[in-house]
């Protein structure tokens, strides 16, 4: 099968089927779609090893909601995808009331297509330290530590140390990192939110791939939600060539034109700040079990 990067795991089960030209299902991969609050939804449930080799990732549950509604600004559109978003978030955590989590926006703030994790962070509630302080006052919040870890190149460390001496000081029960994907489609930028509990490495949206956020790297659950904001300039022109009928090409074959190159919308800069602003949302819904009203009131 040629090799199209993408970090959804929807997109790679039908890569696979597509380079298998399959019409049965994959072994050691379960999939369901659905349709919630108005949503397009698809779960993918990576059973075993044989799942992950087909996929390429880690072995768990991946949840993809197509924000096409949000984005054509159907009535309530904001509310009922943050809803969902929050259902889906306490799904996956089924956390105590008491629990704290820790809440990572990851990448740089300074590329407008790396701003998911840290407008994300920048939308949601920090009540860790309310919560010591006036525990009465707060009594219906979760304790909630917000961090944004920046990137290498611009503070010396990595990302993953930053957030594991976070973690080590806060000992949160579960971490909430947020960033930026890639996908293999101009058609799924900004369109999908992916929400999955295997993870996530920092930098990968943007082709900087570095160390992993995991259960096995933090020592507990790692919740990872992200939105493509990229597609591999290689990826693109063979899926282009493909769809015009012109003939099937591997992405490599364009290494030379493209090289490194990840191509994104004109107009990635609003599209972006709403998905960030819709993710810190469903964020603090599902923690605080608070209505999206009672998020704008707070936040402001």
């Amino acid at each position: 099968m040629m090799q199209r990067r993408t970090d959804l795991a929807a997109e790679a089960r039908e890569l696979w089927r597509e380079g298998a030209k399959a019409t049965s299902e994959l072994a050691g991969v379960k999939a369901e779609a659905a349709r919630e609050n108005g949503f397009e939804t698809e779960t993918v449930d990576i059973l075993d090893e044989v799942g992950e080799a087909a996929l390429g990732k880690p072995k768990g549950r991946y949840i993809s909601i197509e924000l096409t509604p949000l984005l054509s600004r159907e009535e309530a559109a904001f509310d009922r995808a943050a809803e969902l978003l929050a259902k889906k978030l306490r799904e996956l955590i089924g956390l105590k009331k008491e629990d704290t989590v820790l809440v990572c926006g990851l990448g740089n703030s300074a590329i407008t297509a790396d701003i998911i994790g840290p407008a994300a962070a920048k939308n949601t509630l920090a009540t860790r330290h309310l919560k010591e302080r006036m525990p009465e006052d707060f009594a219906r919040f979760r304790p909630v530590a917000v961090v944004e870890a920046g990137v290498l190149g611009t503070t010396g460390v990595e990302s993953a140390e930053i957030v594991k001496a976070v973690a080590d000081k806060v000992k949160p029960t579960a971490v909430i990192a947020v960033d930026a994907l890639a996908s293999r489609r101009m058609a799924r930028i900004c369109r999908t939110l992916q929400i999955s509990d295997t993870g996530i490495v920092p930098g990968s949206g943007v082709g900087n791939a570095r160390r992993e956020l995991s259960e096995k790297t933090l020592g507990v659950p790692v919740i990872a939600i992200g939105v493509p904001t990229v597609v591999d300039a290689g990826t693109l022109a063979a899926d282009l060539m493909e769809q015009a009928g012109i003939g099937e090409r591997a992405p490599s074959d364009f290494a030379d034109f493209g090289g490194q190159m990840v191509v994104t919308p004109r107009d990635i800069d609003s599209r972006a700040a709403e998905c960030a602003r819709l993710i810190g949302y469903g964020i603090n819904m599902a923690l605080h079990d608070i209505s999206a009203d009672d998020v704008t009131m707070l936040l402001n």
